[in-house]
């Protein structure tokens, strides 16, 4: 997929004003690009401070070229994890193999990244912090859309005028939510929920994950450095659990329930997520929506298209999304733009959605057979990590254009 169109600027025009909802990863990305295309951004934020640390995400293919384009490249090289090792066990707890974790991933050692969530975060808002308005610990409550543009009620109290309004708020987005209906329509669950924290590491790792499998059933301890390890519990779950989504202490229950006769080292991450102030549990699922704009506003990264961490590439798509989205806005008024967007974008996160299906087959097996299966296939993969990574990562080449000054 290549693009030749030259996106450029009109210098002439006025700082047009714009409200972005969200400041995790495709917020601030797409805030920085906006204001190098003479955008007056404003960034809202529900939380009260950006989230520091956090689970390890991966940056690869094209989304590589958008952290170097922005200058940050060389930050998030320094804050690579450099994972070394993954190890597969079986419900005894014996080892399966051993393998180098690109090898399983499709990522290129020495070319792909593996960060802390947080040290992403930081490196994006340190690049825009002096030329947007960050606004923290408030929402929006009401969009009025108008021919003169779009008339925003805050949660926190006020209300104020911009030409255009970007919900990247996550898979959950209120945004999309105000905008388009409930997310049950665009929602497609997958079959599995999980749940992630962190414990103390007294394991004895450093710089590698060691995975525990039966069927349905995934435990997984992430070493990032030596003090403390990410905890990771998934399961099988045919319908998802509406009534747990909002209930921390339900949360708990099930998935306590779910591995309560499990072996390893699971009866003790139980009992550390019970004392866990960091849980974060979801249900694995993807967004998928036939259009991502209406009027003066318009959706990116996960509110948009999500596709689930068995793909490894959400914060890619998020970080390309909005260098897209605002690339395509550099020229154009928001019509033009948002349809530019979704029709350079649309296949690039249609090919990476797709790999949902390796994440799982590898990673979480439902049957007996199917986790022979596995195993067998991975003891017969090789240590090696791949040269090139998977097409679907760099099947987007980003097109140029010329920011303001």
């Amino acid at each position: 997929m290549t693009h030749t169109d030259q996106l450029t600027d009109v210098r002439s025009t006025p700082r047009r004003k714009v409200l972005i909802s969200g400041a995790s990863i495709a917020g601030p990305a797409l805030a920085f690009w906006l204001n190098r295309c003479g955008y007056a951004v404003t960034v809202v934020e529900k939380a009260g401070a950006l989230r520091s640390g956090g689970y390890p995400i991966d940056v690869r293919g094209t989304a590589l070229d958008v952290v170097r384009r922005m200058g940050i490249l060389p930050q998030l090289q320094d804050a690579h994890i450099d994972l070394r090792r993954l190890t597969f066990l079986d419900g005894n707890g014996s080892e399966v193999t051993s393998l180098h974790p690109h090898a399983v991933t499709g990522g290129v050692a020495g070319r792909d990244l593996e960060v802390r969530r947080g040290d992403l975060t930081d490196a994006l808002y340190m690049a825009v912090r002096d030329d947007v308005e960050f606004v923290f610990n408030d929402s929006i409550d009401t969009l009025d859309q108008s021919d003169h543009g779009v008339d925003v009620t805050f949660r926190g109290g006020g209300s104020r005028t911009f030409d255009m309004v970007f919900g990247a708020d996550g898979m959950h987005s209120r945004t999309r939510e105000m905008l388009f209906g409930p997310e049950e329509q665009f929602h497609r669950y997958l079959g599995y929920c999980f749940a992630v924290f962190t414990m103390r590491n007294t394991f004895g790792l450093s710089h590698e994950t060691v995975m525990w499998n039966t069927p349905g059933r995934a435990a997984a301890l992430y070493a990032v450095g030596d003090d403390e390890v990410h905890a990771f519990l998934n399961f099988a779950q045919p319908e998802p659990p509406f009534d747990a989504y909002r209930d921390p202490d339900a949360q708990r229950d099930l998935v306590a329930k779910v591995f309560a006769d499990a072996g390893w080292e699971v009866p003790g991450m139980l009992a550390a997520m019970r004392d866990a102030d960091d849980v974060f549990f979801d249900g694995v699922s993807q967004i998928h929506m036939p259009r991502w704009s209406s009027g003066r506003v318009t959706l990116v990264g996960d509110a948009a298209y999500a596709p689930s961490f068995l793909t490894g590439q959400g914060t890619s798509l998020a970080l390309v999304g909005a260098y897209m989205l605002a690339g395509s806005l550099a020229d154009r008024d928001h019509a033009a733009g948002f349809a530019v967007y979704e029709h350079d974008t649309r296949e690039f996160v249609t090919l990476n959605q797709g790999l949902v299906d390796e994440g799982g087959a590898t990673l979480f097996p439902t049957t007996a057979q199917a986790l022979e299966q596995r195993n067998n296939r991975l003891r017969n993969l090789s240590s090696i990590p791949f040269a090139e990574g998977r097409p679907a990562h760099s099947a987007l080449t980003l097109p140029e254009f010329t920011p303001m000054t």
